[in-house]
């Protein structure tokens, strides 16, 4: 038995929401970056002006609606991913690759810090052609400047399906500072940031 129309319309509406991140709206863009433990990746974006909005969430795996359970098993092939809505008139893409890089350590592969598995991978996730090109020129320009010894290793792939997180990983940070910082700590993200780019953004 089909649904009723307006049915219908609700349940997708429903569904939309669920796996999506907060919409950008006309003169908005989108970008997503996957940087190890999303919750250390939303501060950075928080902090930046022209930034709307942060949303913690899953891309880059097969399985439809992944919990933070299954992500986490590594078998869905998802990373975890922080996807920003901001305004280019007041923020460029460019800045938030930068802010992107000196956020994770580039040069492993399939984990960041004291988080192993592909789960944990970096990965610029690009939504548009000059996206695309902007995210290459600026590994480029890494690559060639970098103040370590090391290859950088992390992919620019297109964007695929984003699923948002559950409620309580958005803005953990906010929700649960002693537990974040201790987490943060106790992972080494800092320290290896410092190692790598002589400071510690925050």
């Amino acid at each position: 038995m089909s649904l009723p129309r307006s049915l219908l319309a609700a349940a997708l509406l429903v569904h939309a929401l669920a796996c999506a991140g907060q919409q950008p709206a006309p003169g908005q863009a989108v970008a997503t970056f996957a940087g190890g433990c999303f919750w250390c990746m939303e501060p950075p974006y928080d902090a930046l002006p022209g930034v709307i909005s942060t949303t913690s969430g899953y891309m880059g795996g097969t399985q439809k609606n992944p919990s933070y359970e299954e992500v986490s098993s590594g078998t869905t092939g998802h990373a975890e991913v922080v996807q920003v809505v901001y305004d280019p008139k007041r923020v460029t893409y460019e800045k938030l690759l930068e802010v992107f890089w000196k956020n994770v350590d580039p040069t492993v592969r399939d984990r960041q810090f004291c988080d192993i598995g592909s789960q944990y991978r970096t990965a610029i996730f690009y939504h548009t052609d000059e996206q695309r090109r902007l995210a290459e020129v600026s590994k480029a320009m890494l690559a060639k400047a970098k103040p370590f010894k090391d290859d950088i290793v992390t992919p620019v792939v297109p964007a695929g399906e984003f699923w948002r997180a559950e409620d309580y990983h958005q803005d953990f940070y906010v929700k649960n500072p002693v537990r974040y910082k201790f987490y943060r700590t106790g992972c080494g993200r800092d320290a290896r940031l410092k190692q790598l780019w002589g400071s510690v953004p925050h």
